[in-house]
């Protein structure tokens, strides 16, 4: 879907200013509290927050203005992305959360008006979150046609049965979209699966665990769940799309979410680089020695700096693109900057943890914290090996027509 800007230069300078100072003046100084809260806990302190954000209108950034957000093209919101991303509840603050955002977005496309005042209004509003249930332990999760879960129409609904896991954010979910075979013996793969709207109360719909992620299992929106889906009985008019339109939704959805991602760590490598750069200068190694003065440490902050640059830059380019030419026009951008920025999000983590010592691998700051979160950016959404494939394959194309 192609997305042209809704606001001038000028306009988007304020945004980002004001972005800045709230995460900065709002969100730095209790993030650290914020997530090791029980969701409970936290929820109220976030909501608070999130008033705050609508009142100074810039709530739901990447959300066309009819629907009541500031409208920003992918290459806009990137910018904005950035900083939110500087703090572990920047995006929850602003509404332009995964999977959430995810799920507006296909609501907005594929959603009927009655899935649209029932689930995407109160979405849009902030009034309730919701998780996408895709991933199954039993199959790899980077092909979305190895599917298990079954989805068999009764009458007025469907009756769901499957295992699935990372299911983000279920949690404090209210409901899930959840993908299905409907009809698992169609000759065409690509129309076997639906995608089908569950409320997260409906009978048969157990969440068995938060998956512990190197040993936090987190809780709310800071959670991955495992579900079964137990004759889960679910009404019809849930379905999202036409029935078989699962893989295509699947498409529509990811694409968008991975620029989202790698925006996002673009914000939690500044800030990492930050703060390694900080302790590197006060950080004693013999009396009126620093950390800064030795040539290692001088070496990582130059190719963070490098890396980190190169990183926003073809960011930028490659949200350009969507919205000049539409997201099947990038796939070979998306592939690229999927797998080089998680790789220096995982390479400017582990630096400022090293220069940190001791202290890096504590609670103690927000790095430790990242490093177990975000180590997973190489796998969910398709994992290194697969984009690498796909943007080589797309390359050799060119050499084989000359052969």
């Amino acid at each position: 879907m192609k997305i042209s800007s809704a606001i001038s230069d000028t306009e988007l300078k304020t945004i980002l200013t004001s972005t800045h100072n709230f995460v900065e003046q709002k969100l730095f100084p209790i993030e650290m509290d914020v997530i090791k809260m029980a969701w409970q806990d936290a929820k109220p302190i976030l909501d608070n927050l999130r008033s705050e954000v609508k009142s100074m209108g810039l709530w739901c950034p990447q959300i066309p203005k009819t629907y009541g957000g500031l409208g920003l093209s992918n290459k806009e919101h990137g910018m904005v992305s950035e900083i939110l991303g500087m703090s572990p509840i920047g995006h929850f603050v602003f509404n332009c959360q995964a999977p959430d955002a995810g799920n507006m977005e296909i609501l907005m496309e594929f959603g009927t008006d009655y899935q649209k005042e029932k689930y995407l209004k109160p979405l849009l509003e902030g009034k309730i979150t919701s998780c996408f249930s895709m991933t199954e332990p039993e199959n790899a999760g980077s092909n979305p046609l190895m599917m298990n879960t079954t989805a068999v129409k009764e009458g007025e609904y469907y009756i769901i049965n499957g295992h699935k896991w990372f299911t983000s954010s279920a949690d404090a979910a209210s409901f899930a979209i959840v993908m299905a075979l409907t009809d698992p013996d169609n000759p065409e793969p690509y129309r076997r699966t639906s995608q089908i709207i569950v409320d997260t109360k409906a009978s048969g719909f157990n969440q068995i665990r938060n998956i512990p992620i190197m040993g936090d299992e987190g809780s709310g929106y800071f959670s991955h769940a495992e579900i079964k889906y137990e004759n889960c009985k679910t009404p019809v008019i849930g379905l999202l799309g036409p029935e078989g339109a699962g893989y295509q939704i699947a498409q529509t959805r990811l694409g968008p979410g991975r620029i989202h991602h790698c925006m996002r760590w673009i914000g939690i490598c500044e800030r990492a680089f930050g703060m390694m750069c900080q302790y590197a200068m006060q950080r004693q190694t013999s009396p009126g020695k620093v950390l800064a003065e030795k040539q290692t440490i001088q070496n990582w902050i130059a190719e963070s700096r490098a890396e980190i640059n190169a990183s926003k830059l073809m960011v930028l380019d490659a949200a350009e693109k969507i919205d000049m030419y539409g997201q099947d026009k990038a796939r070979v951008e998306i592939s690229i900057i999927k797998f080089y920025v998680a790789n220096v999000l995982q390479n400017v983590l582990d630096r400022a943890i090293q220069t940190h010592g001791g202290l890096g691998i504590t609670d103690d700051t927000l790095l430790s914290w990242w490093y177990r979160h975000e180590r997973g950016a190489r796998i969910y959404d398709g994992p290194d090996e697969v984009h690498k494939s796909r943007v080589a394959k797309d390359i050799l194309k060119s050499y084989k027509q000359q052969r």
